[in-house]
């Protein structure tokens, strides 16, 4: 389909409403998948990190006891 003028673009066709409503609703939310993404990953991210952080405090504490037994 050809529009003759930018105007004509917007108006499509008469169902200007339907079309970009449409086009909003969708890509308002992809938008949202994408930040709550985002978000999850960063959230997951800090996750990791703490349980490497208590995993690596657990072996400093089982050779720190295994050397006083020592």
């Amino acid at each position: 389909m050809q529009f003759d003028s930018f105007a004509s673009f917007i108006a499509m066709g008469g169902y200007a409403f339907y079309v970009w409503i449409s086009f909003f609703i969708t890509f308002g939310a992809m938008a949202v998948i994408a930040v709550q993404s985002y978000l999850k990953q960063k959230t997951l991210l800090r996750a990791v990190i703490k349980e490497r952080e208590r995993r690596a405090r657990i072996q400093r504490a089982h050779k720190s006891a295994q050397n006083k037994i020592d």
